[in-house]
């Protein structure tokens, strides 16, 4: 077993890929916050994939965490000297390992936030990126405002604090930056909300404004947030995998990432100070990227939301069991192409159909072991943004919305806490305890879970999505999950 670390680089295997650049002459030229297993399977193997072509050594990546869980992270990646193994699982079993090494550095925000904040400050970090979850940008799940009543962010305003948060962070930088005549950096946002950089330009410039209107104004005049649409499923990294790593290949990773084979990301063209040639290995540059996002929020990722409650309830526990099953099969396509596909714009080139027949191929993918708790998991953060807009558009125009009520409806009877086998579901959601105390009275009053405005709006006053939610929600109690799914499949 080979431990992974500069040292030890060249005594990994043959089968393993390892950088071909000098890792000494790499660096920062990007702060990362949120370093996730997503950012590590998708840009940060971008630019691994650059600086393997002897290009971009001028922006290697630091790494931030912002939550007190990320020290372990920090002390993983700092043993191995900021390597780690990327793991792509193909559908028949194969194997691609391959060691990435375009991270240079991690820094643990909540004990040296100073550090932080000088990094950004410092002049040649030209783009600070972002994957820090839906959650993540503070933002009401309906109004779409800055909450600026988060004790996290008061805390932040107080003069002279030192910031706990990402926004904290970042705006004291670009305060830096412009207090001594620097060009600020871009905020790429890499995170899967529709209109990301719009996103994140609303809320960081909101905090901005918040703590110095001038300071605001900069921001929102000099920085560039950059939208974008990030695609490549990549679960949470578990035991097996680790072994798996060290007796297939013979490395020894404290954390690698594992990934599917597929992989997009759509960027647009807005950067202050430069950018990586990100085009030659692949990612496409464009003017605009709702059209594409759109359509990777409603067909991916709201059909992930589809997939996940019936399918726990019906007994599966990973994405591919329940892809593999002819029934969600038919389900999440007739979702896709009847009451997803109507609300996209046309995209030039792409083909939806064979756009959606790939998605299918993707979540059955068993090698990838994707679990339906993962995506069952913070729907408070997902359904609101990749769901709610799509069933409002189509109550609009007047589309179809019963596979989207049915769709909620699976999420309020998952909230409910147990199976329908009487076992306990495990909720992992920021609103987990409101939300299991709603739907414990969706037997005695069935609307309750789509009355939550905070999430809903006034959609449980939409006679024809409350009828169909209704329906959904009393067929899930009477009949179950897998009848539901038949009716509507049927309907």
């Amino acid at each position: 077993m080979t431990q992974l670390d500069n040292a030890h680089l060249m005594d990994l295997g043959p089968d393993v890929a390892t950088p071909s650049y000098d890792r000494q002459a790499v660096t920062a030229g990007i702060v990362h916050i949120g370093v996730g297993g997503f950012h590590r399977a998708h840009q940060a193997m971008y630019l691994d994939e650059l600086m393997n072509r002897g290009e971009a050594l001028d922006w290697g990546i630091v790494g931030v965490g912002v939550m007190p869980g990320d020290r372990r992270m920090q002390e993983i990646l700092a043993a191995q000297d900021h390597l780690y193994t990327l793991v792509v699982k193909h559908p028949d079993g194969r194997r691609q390992a391959r060691v990435i090494g375009a991270m240079i550095d991690y820094l643990f925000a909540p004990a040296d936030p100073e550090a932080v904040i000088e990094k950004m400050a410092d002049p040649a970090i030209r783009i600070v990126s972002l994957t820090v979850t839906e959650g993540g940008y503070n933002f009401h799940p309906i109004s779409g405002e800055f909450d600026l009543d988060n004790p996290d962010v008061q805390y932040d305003l107080v003069p002279g604090a030192a910031p706990r948060t990402s926004f904290g962070l970042v705006i004291e930088a670009l305060r830096r930056r412009r207090e001594r005549g620097l060009t600020p950096f871009t905020v790429m946002s890499c995170d899967n909300i529709q209109g990301n950089g719009d996103v994140a330009r609303r809320m960081f410039t909101a905090f901005a404004h918040a703590r110095d209107a001038e300071l605001g104004a900069w921001v929102e005049a000099e920085v560039p947030f950059p939208n974008s649409m990030v695609d490549r499923i990549t679960p949470v990294t578990t035991p097996e995998d680790i072994a798996e790593l060290g007796s297939r290949f013979g490395v020894e990773d404290a954390w690698p990432v594992v990934c599917e084979p597929f992989t997009q990301w759509v960027l647009e063209d807005h950067f202050v100070a430069g950018r990586p040639a990100l085009e030659r290995v692949g990612v496409q540059l464009v003017e605009d990227v709702v059209p594409y996002e759109l359509m990777k929020l409603r067909l991916l990722n709201a059909s992930h939301q589809a997939l996940a409650y019936f399918g726990y309830l019906a007994g599966y526990r990973y994405a591919h069991e329940a892809s593999a099953d002819p029934l969600f099969e038919a389900f999440l396509l007739d979702y896709m192409t009847h009451e997803a596909t109507p609300t996209l714009s046309p995209l030039p080139g792409v083909d939806l159909e064979a756009y959606r027949r790939t998605l299918i191929s993707r979540f059955a993918n068993p090698e990838v072991r994707d679990t339906l708790a993962r995506l069952c998991a913070e729907s408070s953060d997902r359904i609101p943004k990749w769901m709610v807009p799509l069933i409002r558009q189509q109550l609009e125009t007047g589309g179809d919305i019963h596979r989207c009520a049915a769709v909620v409806a699976s999420w309020a009877r998952y909230d409910e806490g147990v199976d329908e086998q009487g076992e306990p579901i495990t909720v992992v959601d920021r609103l987990k305890d409101e939300l299991m105390a709603i739907a414990a009275r969706n037997h005695e009053h069935p609307t309750a879970f789509i009355e939550n405005e905070e999430l809903f709006g006034d959609l449980a006053e939409n006679a024809r999505f409350r009828e169909a939610y209704l329906r959904a929600l009393e067929s899930l109690h009477r009949r179950g999950a897998r009848a539901t799914l038949e009716a509507l499949v049927a309907a």
